[in-house]
């Protein structure tokens, strides 16, 4: 399964940011995705998620409130966006493919079979 993620690339604080994920599988309507992020000098951290059917999604709380997931399986892609935007934003940002579903409780990174290879968000202040 391949995963392309899309969008990054340098805000102002206050901005925000649509973030895409793009796979060519057939089977991506049967995937949780979700979203995480590394900051330069710390462990990745996990953003959102959102289940198979769009119906469920989770948020960590740093972007709870002012970011939105959403699945498109018709076009096997997902979008992360984000809105008011704050330097503490600026990571890398990975999305990630669970084929099994996910689990109750916000979701770690363990879960996820497949990665794409990374956006790079700056915010500046």
């Amino acid at each position: 399964v391949q995963l392309q993620a899309s969008g990054g690339g340098l805000a102002q604080a206050g901005g925000s940011l649509i973030l895409s994920c793009s796979s060519s599988t057939r089977t991506f309507s049967s995937y949780a995705m979700a979203w995480f992020r590394q900051a330069p000098g710390k462990e990745r951290e996990f953003v959102a998620a959102i289940s198979w059917s769009g119906g469920t999604t989770y948020y960590a709380d740093p972007v709870k409130g002012r970011s939105s997931l959403s699945k498109d399986n018709d076009k096997t892609t997902v979008h992360l966006q984000m809105n008011n935007l704050k330097p503490e934003d600026t990571a890398v940002y990975y999305c990630a493919a669970n084929p099994y579903g996910l689990r109750i409780g916000l979701p770690e990174a363990s879960e996820f079979d497949y990665w794409g290879q990374g956006t790079l968000v700056t915010v500046s202040s």
